[in-house]
């Protein structure tokens, strides 16, 4: 589904990516791990075309990333469920009209929408919440709803980038499980963490970043950083 081939990104003189290659095949769930400045957002920056490589090949399904011109993302994007740390939701909204939101611009027909959006707000533990505004809502909860808006649409996969940096231990495994009951059903999940105890209970294969490096590939791994 996802190659890296031989990808680099400099911002000036500061190589952050190096030579970074890799496949990821549908219905992994991958962890992406390293220190903070490791390379882990500007990778995934430039999977979903928000950022350009300096040098290099990004494959994504039928989709060569970096010739993708400006015109061409949103289409690319619609295969695509992006959940950052800082939850970018719509904060006059409510939860459900977040989710609305998201498939409305995705051009859903308008019956689908009624008949979607509840089940994946009730899937994601936030079926009494639903007409709650996103300041009425705790840090886990507005999580919930920036993975119920990335899944709406059934991208081939999510891309979670540090999802649960801003939240406690207990909202933390609460969004850690709902991922892993996301992939069991078939979505191909890649998660960004600086986090060593998510990696090392989820026993899940882990790419290690360092310096831009991609420094371990490994089945079932664990997270090791010297």
């Amino acid at each position: 589904m996802i190659t890296f081939n031989n990808v680099s990104k400099k911002y000036g003189d500061n190589e952050v990516v190096r030579e970074a290659s890799f496949k990821i095949n549908p219905g992994e769930f991958v962890s992406l791990v390293g220190k903070s400045g490791a390379g882990k957002s500007t990778l995934i920056k430039m999977l979903i075309g928000e950022e350009r490589p300096s040098k290099g090949r990004i494959i994504f399904g039928q989709y060569e990333v970096n010739k993708l011109n400006d015109k061409e993302l949103p289409e690319l994007r619609r295969h695509m469920g992006i959940i950052f740390q800082d939850f970018r939701l719509l904060p006059k909204k409510t939860a459900h009209e977040n989710v609305v939101f998201a498939m409305e611009v995705a051009g859903r027909p308008q019956r689908e929408i009624e008949e979607v959006t509840p089940q994946v707000l009730d899937l994601v533990g936030l079926g009494t919440k639903t007409q709650n505004f996103i300041h009425e809502l705790s840090g886990g909860e507005r999580q919930r709803v920036a993975i119920a808006r990335a899944m709406v649409n059934h991208p081939d996969v999510i891309i979670a980038d540090e999802p649960t940096g801003n939240l406690d231990p207990i909202n933390t495994w609460g969004i850690i499980n709902l991922l892993m009951k996301i992939n069991e059903l078939g979505t191909t999940v890649i998660l960004a963490t600086h986090n060593k105890e998510i990696v090392n209970q989820l026993e899940h294969r882990v790419i290690s970043m360092e310096d831009g490096k991609i420094i371990r590939d490994e089945e079932k791994g664990k997270y090791i950083l010297v």
